[in-house]
């Protein structure tokens, strides 16, 4: 069955998350602030769960129409066939947002939208009350500038949950925003990697998944999978393809952090992704490390220096990386930070910067590129 179907995503990746769907064989996309919209069946749904990095969610788009007031929004739920997606055991779990719109609280119309889904069921299967005892369906009412979105949640929990963290270090950073750093940076494991400020290994890891061609989300479950009229062997078809595409990864990877306990934590990580072979995890102070290595990229989202007293720290971080960087034209460097002041700390102008979210903080990923050795 066709469907319209949303791949959700952070704020400032949405042309990272065409570019992938664009690599998966899909065209006629629709791309706006958060996500890109797309045609596909349950075929493309279990592809787009398995394979996407910089995705958040897939969604089912249901409905879209105007909703003023609360009859609109009821009516214009009514009006979708929620019978023929749910079963009549179906747990309907229903969730909200609303933006710059009329109808402004999100419980309200939550509490409306079940009501409307319940009388579109009714319909289906002549009756008046549902026990909601089987397979949980998703259901979400989006309202921007009075503009209803119903949405269907194929994939559960959100995709950054790729199964292989189950511990982190301070203010982790997302699976997601981590594999978009490694898209931004163009690494494809053809030149040595480090990140001197790895934590819990995010990065890296997904720099090695990148490399490998091993798709993130191949060992996770997804909740559309739980679904009596989902078709059983569709997932099975997608992983069992996806791995039959993995590829040896032959440069290092190394990362480094301070703190011993994080780094052990980076190594279970990476040993349940399946890339643990892949990665070098060192113990080291950032001051203490000398790079030797020729043509490295380095990837880090070191501290941002957010408590009292610790932006001084940071800035004598910064002044050792735009050293290491003047020492090694040859170094590609890509540093996620929300330090104010960050280039004059670093020392230098960046060939180019980013705005991103990491979560609710404003960053921006400072991009310095190797430079050509003038001749003579």
């Amino acid at each position: 069955m066709e469907y319209r179907l949303i791949a959700t995503c952070a704020f400032g990746i949405e042309k990272l998350l065409s570019n992938e769907l664009k690599a998966l064989g899909y065209d006629d996309l629709f791309v706006e602030n958060g996500k890109v919209e797309f045609t596909g069946d349950e075929m493309d749904i279990a592809i787009c769960n398995i394979h996407l990095r910089t995705a958040e969610r897939v969604l089912i788009k249901l409905a879209e129409f105007k909703a003023e007031t609360f009859e609109e929004l009821f009516q214009g739920t009514k009006a979708v066939d929620f019978g023929a997606l749910i079963p009549i055991s179906g747990k309907m779990h229903v969730t909200g947002k609303s933006v710059k719109s009329k109808l402004f609280s999100v419980p309200d119309c939550q509490s409306i939208v079940k009501k409307a889904v319940i009388e579109s069921m009714k319909k289906t299967y002549d009756r008046e009350q549902f026990a909601e005892t089987g397979a949980v369906y998703k259901i979400e009412i989006g309202l921007l500038k009075d503009l209803a979105t119903l949405t269907l949640d194929t994939s559960g929990e959100g995709l950054h949950r790729r199964g292989y963290r189950e511990h982190s270090g301070k203010a982790p950073l997302k699976e997601t925003l981590a594999a978009a750093l490694v898209i931004l940076s163009g690494y494809d494991g053809t030149r040595p990697l480090v990140d001197p400020f790895c934590g819990s290994g995010t990065i890296l890891i997904e720099a090695a998944m990148i490399a490998k061609n091993q798709a993130p989300n191949i060992e996770r479950k997804f909740v559309c999978e739980t679904w009596p009229g989902f078709p059983k062997d569709v997932f099975e078809q997608v992983r069992e393809g996806a791995r039959s595409q993995i590829k040896d990864l032959k440069q290092s990877i190394t990362g480094y952090d301070l703190d011993t306990y994080v780094l052990s934590t980076a190594k279970m990580n990476a040993k349940k992704a399946g890339v643990f072979q892949h990665i070098y995890f060192l113990p080291s102070d950032y001051h203490k490390l000398r790079f030797t290595e020729k043509n490295l990229t380095i990837i880090t989202n070191p501290p941002y220096g957010e408590r009292l007293g610790e932006v001084e720290t940071v800035h004598g971080l910064m002044e050792k990386m735009g050293r290491d960087k003047a020492i090694h034209e040859d170094y590609d460097m890509y540093v996620l930070s929300a330090l104010e002041g960050f280039e004059k700390a670093f020392g230098k102008k960046a060939h180019k910067n980013r705005k991103l979210y990491n979560g609710r903080i404003m960053t921006y990923l400072y991009q310095y590129f190797a430079e050509q050795k003038k001749e003579g």
